[in-house]
């Protein structure tokens, strides 16, 4: 290194350059996943304080919801814990994850299975006879609250989940 220069950078801001923190990843309520890689010092202190054990490190040390392993009850322990101000409680009211169902649904093989309904608290999820004995879920995005439960139950991973947009209405059609 030659004299006089001068180091504005550390190792760890360095290390951050270049990795940010994917929206589309399912993070633990109260996360500004815009502003997680500047701000998540990769401590592990919310995922040590999760009391269900969802949390777990992702991509870049970075904290992600696994909803195989249970189902968030919006505690805010995690939130609590972090000392580096990478978590907001003004989030977690507006959390914009909800369920969906795939294709590998066991019901809709014809196989009697209601794993995700009886799990579901708010009555998100119903099934509705269809033809040829099968049963088809039906989800209800406005009373689903995003809390994984209905994935920690299913037992064939049939539920994903996305981020829909606050506040924005979905198509009646």
């Amino acid at each position: 290194m030659t004299e006089g220069t001068d180091i504005s950078v550390s190792r760890r801001a360095f290390l951050k350059l270049g990795r940010r923190a994917d929206p589309d990843v399912l993070r633990p309520p109260g996360t500004n996943a815009a502003l997680l890689t500047e701000q998540c010092k990769s401590c592990s202190a919310c995922i040590d304080a999760c009391p269900e054990q969802i949390i777990v490190a992702g991509a870049g040390n970075f904290p992600v919801l696994d909803f195989s392993r249970g189902a968030c009850t919006f505690c805010e322990a995690c939130a609590d814990a972090c000392p580096s101000g990478a978590f907001s409680k003004d989030i977690v009211p507006q959390w914009s994850w909800k369920a969906g169902i795939t294709s590998a649904c066991l019901s809709l093989q014809g196989i009697s299975c209601r794993a995700c309904e009886d799990a579901c608290e708010p009555r998100a999820i119903r099934f509705r006879l269809a033809l040829g004995g099968k049963s088809e879920p039906v989800l209800d995005q406005h009373q689903c609250t995003g809390c994984g439960a209905c994935a920690y139950q299913c037992p064939a991973a049939a539920v994903t989940f996305t981020r829909v947009e606050p506040n924005k209405e979905e198509d009646p059609a």
